[in-house]
């Protein structure tokens, strides 16, 4: 099951308490303090993992507490400090802090092993060997360790893909990223099918690839939240390039274009700035004899300068001309 978001609790661990002791031997009945410091709290961090791709692990586990500093003990010996606890997030996790009624990004987990402490553990407390002074031999005095931090989080995955498929439902994405890569997401002939992302990776030879998000399928008023828009259109934002599919047989394709569009810059002002290309779908449901005028036509509709690139996944007409087209976009 592909789960992209989560609520958390951590709690760091407390620091370890000073010791009180002074130090009793056979020459030295009343010996002068040693009492040890204690341990410091353990950290909570997250930490990257390219194995994970979803965050699955965290829709029933919820509380993620360090463990806590051991006390000082006599003999100046310091107490054992917490154990970390490590949290490990998919690459592309953003961490939010919405403690006290705010939501404050903390951080962005985007390489394997990186790790972030989002939680710090307590500072451990001094014995009273340390508050030895010249007026005051023998201290009664030692301090508590410190409570470590502890917040609730929001925890969101959003998909890492060099290009993602931006287009109105059954406009044919999941058709063709399984037509490219080794992807299987559902097919099928209604809208909605696919209602997670999918990650495919397209090979076009030994040495090339690049990896391509299937975004469930947009609705106009998607920036509003419509059609759990928020929801889909946060993974488009990592993505480097845009592939906009559009179905050839619509009789609004400029209109679809644009809705598109509006709808990814409403949410994102970037994504204006991202570079992208238009693919029309479906070529297979054009009489062949008009296929040269359909895609003219489109081209002059949609202002585009270039080729208009028109394909179908299921006849395979035209993928490895599109497969090229998006490996130069993504490395230029």
């Amino acid at each position: 099951m592909f789960i992209d978001y989560a609520k958390i609790r951590v709690e760091a661990g407390k620091g370890g308490d000073g010791c009180i002791s002074f130090r009793r031997e056979k020459f030295a009945p009343k010996g002068g303090p040693d009492g040890g410091d204690g341990g410091n709290g353990g950290d909570v961090i997250a930490i990257g993992d390219e194995n994970l791709n979803t965050l699955i692990n965290y829709r029933y586990m919820k509380w993620f507490k360090a463990k806590n500093g051991n006390p000082g003990q006599g003999n100046n010996k310091t107490g054992a400090s917490g154990e970390n606890i490590y949290i490990r997030l998919p690459l592309g996790t953003v961490i939010f802090n919405i403690s006290s009624n705010q939501r404050q990004k903390i951080c962005d987990i985007t390489e394997h092993n990186q790790e972030i402490v989002i939680a710090h553990g307590g500072v451990a407390g001094k014995g009273n060997l340390h508050f030895t002074t010249s007026t005051n031999q023998a201290p009664r005095h030692a301090t508590d360790g410190k409570l470590g931090e502890h917040f609730d989080l929001e925890i969101e995955l959003k998909l890492m893909a060099d290009v993602g498929l931006v287009g109105f439902p059954n406009a044919g994405k999941s058709t063709l990223l399984s037509s490219i890569s080794g992807a299987k997401p559902k097919i099928a002939d209604y809208e909605f099918t696919t209602l997670e992302p999918m990650l495919g990776v397209v090979r076009i030879d030994e040495l090339r690839s690049f990896v391509m998000a299937d975004i469930p399928g947009l609705i106009s008023g998607a920036s509003e939240g419509k059609g759990l828009g928020h929801q889909f259109l946060r993974h488009i934002q990592r993505t480097n390039v845009l592939l906009f599919l559009l179905d050839i047989s619509s009789e609004t394709l400029l209109q679809d274009y644009e809705t598109l569009k509006k709808e990814l810059s409403q949410y994102d002002p970037k994504m204006d700035r991202k570079k992208h290309m238009i693919v029309l779908s479906k070529l297979d449901l054009i009489p062949e004899e008009d296929h040269k005028s359909h895609i003219e036509n489109s081209s002059k509709l949609l202002l585009q300068e270039d080729d208009l690139l028109a394909i179908s996944s299921v006849a395979n007409w035209n993928l490895h001309i599109l497969k090229e087209r998006l490996f130069k976009i993504v490395h230029d």
